[in-house]
C-alpha cells in the first residue's frame, strides 16, 4: 500500500482526545465541552498590550456560559470551544474587557469586526486576523514614534544634566521639544491606561502614564506658577539628598526619557514577537496556484486557478510541477517528491490507484489524478491547522513585570497618595508635600521593569545572531530552562537531507570504477533524487561519465540505456530479476546487510548479467554526535523521531548514540509523539527543518528549526539556527538560558531599587530630579548587565 493513502485527518484522529487530556499547550482543563461536536472558532483581539491583557480577555470570555478559551497575546487570538457559540456573545465579552474583537468572516463576506473599519479598503482597522495582517505599517509607525521621540528627547536629557549646556531659556525650548515627546509618543501608554481605568484596571502603562505626565504636569506648575521660567535659571545635577519644595525643578527630562526609553522597550519586544500568519502563509504557498484540468467529455484539458478545482474532477500532472490537490491516480506511473509531507528524501513511486498529496512534485511521469480532496479538505490545509491550533494552544508566558503589575500599580498610587496626604497633615508646604508625592510617582516608574526584558532579550538575540541563532520571544527562554527531553527529526537535521552514493559494491571479477561509470552515465538522463545522488558519487570517484543513447525510464524500477555498446539496467534489484539477471551469491548477502542497516540498494547489470550494487543513504552529519554528547551534558535526553523506516532510524540513532527511537510517524503523528512524552511529565524540545515537522514544533514546549529547512518550519518554531550545524542547538538552549537569567536578574535588581528608594521619596528624601536620575542610572544598570551577554561564547 502506498504509504502517502494515509491522510493527515486519519492520523490526527489517532491523538489522544480524552477528556481533560494534555492538549497542544500542555494544559489540563477541566471545563472542555464534552459534546463530540464542540464548535471551535478563534477570534482576533485587537488592543492588548501585555500578558496581562490576554489574561484579562480570558477571563472574561470563560465567564459566558458553555464557553473555554485561551487567549494567546503572541497570535492576538483568543481560541473558543463550545458546545453552542455566540459569536455576539463572544464579542461583548472581549469589549467589556476593553479591547476589540474581530470574527472569523464567512466565505467572500468581510470579517466583523468591533473596531474601526478603513473606509478604504473595509478592513478593520484594528485586531485583524492574525494570519492574514501585515505586521509592516504597525512596525512603520512604531518605529516613526520611537524615531520622533529620541531625536526629541536627547536635547532635553543634555540640557537638564549638563549645566554648562543651560542657556537663557534653555527650559521653555526643553518644554517645546518635551511635549511631543509626552503626550504625542506617549500617547499609546495614556490611551492604554485610560482604557484600563475606564474598565477599573491597572497595567504598567497605568504607572508609565501617571508618572511621565506627572513629571510634566509639575514641571509645567513650575515654569508657569513656580519660580523656574525666570531667566539665567540653572538645573544642577546632585546626588544629594534633601527636603527641598520643588518649585524651581523641571522635569521634563525625566517625562520625555522615561517616555523615550519604554518606547524603545516595547518597539524591540514588537520585533521579537512571533507572528503566527507567516507559518501559515509559507504553508499555502506551497500549493499549486492552477491546475490542468481534464474534462469528462474527452476535449482538450485547459487551465484553471486552484480554487476552482474540485472533488472528482481530473486533472494533470507534468514532470517537475506540483500536485494541485489530494487524490487518486488514474493514468500513468512516477515518483513523487512527498519530502514536503514525509520529510524523506527518496521519492515515492506512484501508479494506478495509488493516491497522492496536494503540494507534493511530481517528478518524471506524466499523471492524470482524479481529485478526492481539495481546498480546506487537503492534508497540506489540515497540516496548517495542525500548526496554526499547536500556536494557539501555546501557554501564555507573564513576564514578572506584568504579573506584579496588578499589585504594585495601586500600591504605588496609594503611596504617592498617602505620602501627599501625610505631608499635608504634617503642616508641610502643599509644593513639599506634592513634590514628594511626584518623587514617589516617578521612583516607581517602571523604566528598569520596562527595559529588564527586552534590553536583554535584544542582547542576546543580537549576540545570537552573530553565532547563527534566532531567538523569537522571551516566551522562549523560558521554555529553554525546564526543557529535558530533546526531540531530534532525523532527515535534514542531523543528517544532511540528501541521498549520497556510500558504496560500489561489484560482482566478482567486475572492475568498480567500470561500474560506477556505465551505472551513472545510464542514469544521466533520469530526474530521481537517487539517480542524482550515483551520477554525483560517480563523477566525484572517477570524473566524467560517457555518453548514453536509447535512454528508457521504466517506471517505478528504473533505468535502462545503451552505453559504449552494453546494454545496461540500473534501478531495484526486481528490474534484473525480472530480467533474469540474478544476483551472485555474494551480492545478495550485501543487499541484504545493506536493508537491515536501512542503505537503499541500486542493482546494476548489462548484457544479461547482475554486474553489482550502488549503495545511497542519507548520510549522517559529521557534527551529528558531538550536538547529541553536548546536549547529554546539559542534563537533555536525546530522542530521534522520524518517518523513515525503522532500520534506517536504528543506524543512525547508533552512529549518534541515542536510546530511544521513533520511526514511520507521519506529520500529525509526529505531533501525538510530542504530547504523548509531554503526558509522560516531559519537557520537550523538539528540532526539525521540514515542512513535516511544522506541527510539532509549534507543539513541543520548545521548537527549534535548522534555518537550512523550510521557512513554515522556521516561522512555526521558538529558536532557529541559522547553519545546518546541529552543534549548534546545544548552543541556542545555553544562550537562551542564560539570557532569561540576565533577565531575572533584571528584574530583581528594578524591584530591589524600588523598594529600596519608595521610602526614601515617600521621606521628603528624594526630590524628583534625584528620583529621575536614580531612575535613569537603574535604566543604566539594566543595560549595562544586559550588555554582558556580548560576551557569549
Amino acid at each position: 500500500m502506498n504509504p502517502l493513502s494515509r491522510t493527515a485527518a486519519e492520523a490526527a484522529i489517532a491523538v489522544p482526545a480524552e477528556p481533560g487530556a494534555r492538549g497542544p499547550a500542555g494544559a489540563l482543563d477541566s471545563r472542555e465541552p464534552n459534546s463530540a461536536a464542540a464548535q471551535r472558532i478563534e477570534i482576533s483581539v485587537g488592543g492588548m498590550t501585555c500578558a496581562s491583557c490576554a489574561a484579562r480577555v480570558e477571563k472574561r470570555l470563560n465567564r459566558v456560559d458553555g464557553v473555554t478559551a485561551t487567549v494567546n497575546y503572541a497570535t492576538e487570538k483568543a481560541t473558543v470551544t463550545a458546545d453552542q457559540i455566540d459569536p455576539d456573545a463572544l464579542v461583548a465579552a472581549v469589549e467589556a474587557a476593553g479591547y476589540t474583537a474581530t470574527l472569523p468572516p464567512p466565505p467572500a463576506e468581510p470579517a466583523r469586526s468591533s473596531g474601526p473599519v478603513d473606509p478604504a479598503t473595509g478592513i478593520p482597522a484594528t485586531g485583524t486576523p492574525a494570519a492574514l495582517d501585515d505586521p509592516s505599517d504597525a512596525a512603520t509607525a512604531a518605529r516613526q514614534r520611537l524615531l520622533i521621540s529620541a531625536v526629541l528627547s536627547v536635547p532635553v536629557i543634555v540640557l537638564a544634566m549638563v549645566p554648562a549646556a543651560q542657556f537663557d531659556y534653555w527650559q521653555w525650548a526643553s518644554l517645546v521639544l518635551a511635549a511631543p515627546v509626552v503626550l504625542w509618543g506617549g500617547w499609546p501608554f495614556h490611551r492604554a491606561a485610560a482604557k484600563n481605568l475606564w474598565h477599573g484596571a491597572a497595567t504598567m502603562d497605568t504607572l508609565i502614564s501617571l508618572g511621565t505626565l506627572a513629571a510634566f504636569g509639575w514641571s509645567l506648575y513650575a515654569l508657569f506658577l513656580g519660580h523656574a521660567g525666570r531667566i539665567g535659571l540653572t538645573h544642577p545635577f546632585s546626588f544629594a539628598l534633601g527636603n527641598a519644595h520643588g518649585s524651581d525643578s523641571l522635569y521634563l527630562e525625566v517625562a520625555a526619557g522615561v517616555t523615550t526609553f519604554i518606547l524603545a522597550g516595547r518597539y524591540f519586544e514588537a520585533r521579537a514577537k512571533r507572528r503566527a500568519g507567516a507559518a501559515l502563509r509559507a504553508l499555502l504557498e506551497l500549493g499549486a496556484k492552477d491546475v490542468a484540468v481534464l474534462p469528462e467529455d474527452g476535449s482538450a484539458e485547459r487551465r484553471i486557478p486552484v480554487g476552482q478545482l474540485t472533488a472528482g474532477t481530473r486533472f494533470v500532472v507534468r514532470p517537475g510541477e506540483k500536485i494541485a490537490a489530494d487524490g487518486q491516480v488514474e493514468q500513468g506511473s512516477s515518483a513523487v517528491d512527498a519530502s514536503m509531507l514525509t520529510g524523506e528524501p527518496v521519492p515515492v513511486d506512484v501508479g494506478p490507484g495509488d493516491t497522492v498529496t496536494g503540494g507534493c512534485v511530481n517528478t518524471s511521469g506524466r499523471l492524470v489524478v482524479r481529485a478526492t480532496q481539495v481546498g480546506g479538505d487537503t492534508q497540506l490545509a489540515q497540516m496548517a491547522r495542525l500548526v496554526e491550533q499547536a500556536q494557539a494552544g501555546k501557554a501564555q508566558v507573564q513576564r514578572l513585570a506584568d504579573r506584579v503589575s496588578g499589585v504594585f500599580v495601586p500600591v504605588v498610587i496609594m503611596l504617592a497618595l498617602i505620602t501627599l496626604v501625610g505631608w499635608l497633615i504634617a503642616d508641610a508646604a502643599p509644593a513639599t508635600a506634592f513634590t514628594a508625592a511626584v518623587a514617589v510617582l516617578i521612583i516607581a516608574c517602571p523604566c528598569a521593569l520596562g527595559l529588564a526584558t527586552p534590553t536583554a532579550l535584544l542582547v542576546g538575540t543580537g549576540r545570537g545572531a552573530q553565532l547563527g541563532i534566532l531567538i523569537k520571544g522571551p516566551e522562549v527562554l523560558e521554555s529553554t530552562r525546564r526543557v529535558d527531553t530533546v526531540v531530534l527529526d532525523k532527515t535534514g537535521t542531523v543528517t544532511t537531507g540528501r541521498m549520497t552514493l556510500v558504496d560500489v559494491l561489484a560482482a566478482p571479477g567486475e572492475d568498480t570504477d567500470q561500474l560506477l561509470r556505465l551505472a551513472a552515465a545510464a542514469e544521466d538522463g533520469s530526474q530521481h533524487p537517487i539517480a542524482a545522488a550515483v551520477l554525483a558519487g560517480a563523477r566525484d570517484r572517477v570524473g566524467e561519465v560517457p555518453v548514453a543513447s536509447e535512454f528508457e525510464s521504466l517506471d517505478g524500477l528504473g533505468v535502462r540505456a545503451t552505453v559504449d555498446g552494453r546494454h545496461v539496467l540500473v534501478g531495484r534489484p526486481r528490474l534484473l530479476a525480472e530480467s533474469g539477471q540474478s544476483l551472485p551469491a555474494e551480492l545478495a548477502a550485501a543487499l541484504a546487510d545493506a536493508q537491515a542497516a536501512g542503505l537503499t540498494a541500486v542493482a546494476v547489470g548489462w548484457d544479461g548479467r547482475a554486474r553489482g550494487l550502488l549503495l545511497v543513504s542519507d548520510r549522517v552529519k559529521p557534527t551529528a554526535a558531538e550536538a547529541v554528547a553536548e546536549l547529554r551534558r546539559l542534563g537533555l535526553h536525546p530522542v530521534l523521531l522520524t518517518g523513515d523506516n525503522a532500520a534506517a532510524a536504528a543506524a543512525v540513532a547508533s552512529q549518534l548514540g541515542i536510546d530511544e527511537v521513533i520511526a514511520e510517524v507521519l506529520p500529525a503523528e509526529k505531533v501525538a509523539e510530542v504530547i504523548r512524552l509531554r503526558e509522560r511529565g516531559r519537557v520537550v524540545a523538539m528540532v526539525g527543518d521540514g515542512v513535516n515537522d511544522a506541527a510539532a514544533l509549534a507543539t513541543a514546549d520548545l521548537g527549534i528549526a535548522m534555518g537550512t529547512g523550510s521557512d513554515v518550519a522556521i516561522e512555526a518554531s521558538d529558536l532557529t539556527v541559522v547553519r545546518g550545524d546541529p552543534r549548534v542547538v546545544a548552543d541556542a538552549i545555553r544562550l537562551a538560558r542564560r539570557t532569561l537569567a540576565v533577565i531575572k536578574g533584571n528584574l530583581f535588581w528594578a524591584f530591589a531599587y524600588n523598594l529600596a528608594a519608595l521610602p526614601l521619596a515617600a521621606a521628603g528624601l528624594l526630590n524628583p530630579m534625584i528620583a529621575g536620575a536614580a531612575m535613569a542610572l537603574s535604566s543604566v544598570f539594566v543595560v549595562s548587565n544586559s550588555l554582558r551577554l556580548r560576551r557569549f561564547r
